[in-house]
């Protein structure tokens, strides 16, 4: 799954083992995540979400949301 976890945690200054201390997982949880061998469960994506204080969409995008044309 695509994810903006690498990103967001580098605007932070955040180490993936700060990350992991934050939301109560493993670094190699974080790894895996922003390796994309991992999908986050759905508890996972939102304690990430309320880390980076923003909506799971903004980190997690949905990659079945359907486009409405004009």
């Amino acid at each position: 799954m695509k994810s903006r976890l690498r990103v967001l945690r580098a605007e932070r200054g955040w180490t993936q083992e700060q990350l992991a201390g934050e939301i109560g997982v493993s670094r190699q949880a974080i790894n895996a995540i922003e390796a994309e061998r991992h999908d986050p469960s759905l508890d996972l994506a939102y304690r990430i979400a309320v880390a980076f204080d923003q909506p799971v969409e903004q980190i997690f995008p949905n990659p079945h949301q359907r486009r409405i044309s004009e």
